[in-house]
């Protein structure tokens, strides 16, 4: 009897089996669901004075849940996304818990009567071509680290691959040095195991070409000073570290979204179609696609707002 409250065996059967096999979720969700409860329990633990091992289920009560829950915005500066993020992982552990076991049935509706909270938009920020340069001009072309850090910011500018996706990257993923009309290519796995590939410009075959030399089909591509896969701290830290080089990008804050950002925003001032950077992208619906339509839109906007200004004249006075 004392197993079935016992808080440890069925996070196990969640984390380790049914997010895994059972729901077969994306990899950084299933992260994203541990990580969630690597913050949670040592918070429990000190609520309700009790080692992590020894917690039973409905220690995870819905008065600790929204305590932990603020606790993240207030006290780690976590975003309402991130809070909206740890109480979905919360809210599906109750309800695999209540599916197996129907005494749970209460405690699980308590906690999924939990609300999330209502976020604003977050605004989508991108760079202009010449803020793009500088940034790739910032890595030391002269030192083999700095031309592979200008390699992976290339790519990334390339492709608008997600962070996840470049570190996943493999040597075999990339087809370069083909000949004839067969431009270079590269094979992405994205959300959901979702496979697309995307063209590569000559400069970025020539860049990634130079870093897999003497490389086997299943190294990773992007190694860093330690010659270690990537992580995407590490990607985070190298964009950043560039950027805060970059005058007119040190004060803004720059990731590695913000490039995939820029290279939608490019590709649609380039005059490429949105189903063509949907697929280029790998967003799940053109929804997604459609803010950068947006964005394009208020530009015209501003644009054509100047160019009436500037069309003053015996009819068509400033106007203050």
């Amino acid at each position: 009897m004392r197993d079935t409250c016992m808080l440890g065996p069925w996070l196990r059967r969640f984390l380790v089996d049914y997010i895994v096999t059972e729901r077969r979720l994306a990899r950084n969700t299933q992260k994203s669901y541990r990580d969630t409860f690597t913050l949670l329990l040592p918070f429990i633990s000190a609520k309700v004075r009790k080692p992590a091992d020894r917690l039973d289920v409905e220690d995870i009560a819905p008065t600790h849940v929204l305590r932990f829950l603020a606790h993240l915005e207030e006290n780690r500066g976590c975003s309402v996304q991130t809070r909206n993020q740890r109480l979905t992982a919360i809210r599906s552990f109750a309800r695999f818990v209540a599916s197996r076991d129907p005494a749970r049935l209460a405690w699980c509706a308590q906690i999924r009567a939990i609300t999330t909270k209502k976020a604003a938009p977050q605004p989508i920020t991108w760079m202009t071509r010449n803020e793009m340069e500088a940034l790739l001009a910032v890595p030391d072309h002269r030192t083999p680290r700095g031309r592979a850090e200008y390699a992976l910011l290339l790519f990334l500018y390339n492709t608008g691959a997600r962070v996840s996706e470049a570190t996943r990257l493999q040597v075999s993923d990339l087809q370069i040095g083909r000949h004839g009309d067969n431009h270079a290519l590269v094979t992405l796995c994205g959300k959901g195991d979702k496979i697309r590939q995307c063209p590569l410009w000559p400069r970025t075959e020539n860049a990634l070409g130079e870093l897999i030399q003497r490389r086997a089909n299943g190294d990773p591509v992007f190694l860093s000073r330690h010659r270690k896969r990537y992580t995407r701290f590490g990607v985070y830290r190298l964009v950043e570290r560039c950027a805060a080089r970059v005058p007119t990008l040190a004060a803004r804050s720059i990731t590695p979204h913000v490039i995939r950002h820029t290279s939608a925003c490019h590709l649609l001032r380039a005059g490429v179609d949105l189903n063509t950077i949907s697929a280029w992208l790998g967003h799940v619906s053109l929804e997604t696609t459609n803010i950068y339509a947006e964005i394009d839109l208020e530009i015209k906007a501003k644009a054509m707002a100047l160019c009436d200004a500037a069309a003053s004249g015996p009819d068509r006075p400033w106007k203050e």
